[in-house]
């Protein structure tokens, strides 16, 4: 009796195990073709850096309490740069345009990258130290713009071509467009739609919408495209597309027409993706190097919206008017 009572109470834990195991356990989304289901608004918002500062040296991941620690000093750092501006203060003489945000305008989050458990201490995970093994190293101006600019004669505001293309409302700035697609000062969501032939990334900086055929021919070879040209496929379940052929005028970072990035898409929880991307491109990077990020489901009850450039409609021509009056200032003088 005793023994039967006893494997009655074994069973009884046993099935206790399995139903806590359950209940915290989810089920793969899936299409109606089989694939994991990547749609939903997703936001790939976060404070750790695309670099390693380098006092972390070789270290890649934060412990919790490390973690907690960083994310504090960021939440601090907001508060203070959100404080209301005094509306009594001196115009700025130093001409520093960077300083045209307080924090109200920014948003991009408070946490750290936080993949399985592990919290990164830079979005780039190889070459080891967390660093961009550019070629010279430094960035190269292997793309069309500095190319033009570094043309004799030449100065930065003398064609609205010269300007960076997120200045224009061309793309986003920052890569948030991508590929890749790198976390940018605010507005980090993106909305993916998927079929079983196609997969579309809507961004909401500059509201840039990325097409995707998946399991179809190689890439273009006639055409250069915004965003460059990607071709998607299935590995298992993790989504690969390859993109190349950007736009002369497109370049992460001043790399070349040569850039191939390589992106992976893994549903890793209900509410997570693991974004990795792989960059190459032989004249602008020692060798080839990667980068994840966790991109986090927004709420069903926040959509996302409508991004409204409105520098390349209404402030190019003060842009422009702006560098002429200069001229003319300096050629009085």
């Amino acid at each position: 009796m005793k023994t039967f009572v006893a494997a009655l109470l074994g069973l009884a834990s046993m099935l206790m195990i399995v139903a806590d195991a359950s209940a915290q356990a989810w089920d793969m989304p899936r299409t109606a073709d089989g694939k994991r289901d990547l749609q939903g608004i997703w936001t790939n918002a976060t404070q750790t850096p695309l670099q390693r500062p380098e006092e972390f040296g070789l270290q890649g991941f934060l412990t919790a309490a490390e973690a907690a620690d960083q994310e504090q000093g960021w939440r601090d750092r907001i508060e203070r740069y959100s404080t209301p501006s005094d509306p009594a203060r001196a115009a700025p003489t130093d001409r520093n345009t960077q300083a045209g945000y307080n924090g109200f305008w920014i948003d991009r989050g408070t946490n750290a990258i936080q993949i399985n458990g592990e919290y990164r201490t830079s979005i780039v995970v190889d070459p080891a130290n967390g660093r961009i093994p550019y070629l010279e190293g430094d960035r190269p101006t292997n793309d069309l713009r500095a190319q033009w600019r570094a043309m004799p004669g030449v100065a930065p505001y003398d064609a609205p071509e010269l300007r960076p293309l997120g200045e224009r409302c061309l793309l986003a700035f920052g890569s948030s467009s991508g590929p890749p697609m790198l976390p940018v000062m605010y507005n980090n969501n993106y909305q993916i739609v998927q079929t079983e032939d196609y997969l579309l990334i809507m961004v909401e900086m500059v509201h840039d919408a990325r097409i995707i055929p998946l399991n179809q021919d190689p890439h273009a070879t006639d055409l250069q495209k915004w965003m460059g040209d990607s071709v998607g496929h299935w590995e298992g379940d993790t989504l690969v597309v390859e993109t190349k052929n950007f736009n002369r005028l497109q370049s992460y970072r001043g790399s070349s027409d040569q850039l191939t990035v390589t992106e992976r898409f893994e549903l890793i929880a209900q509410d997570k993706i693991k974004y990795s991307f792989t960059m190459e491109d032989p004249l602008s990077y020692q060798r080839s190097w990667t980068g994840e990020i966790a991109m986090n489901r927004r709420p069903d009850n926040e959509p996302m919206y409508e991004y409204a450039c409105h520098e390349g409609n209404y402030a190019f021509a003060g842009i422009m008017g702006g560098a002429r009056e200069l001229e003319r200032q300096a050629a009085q003088q």
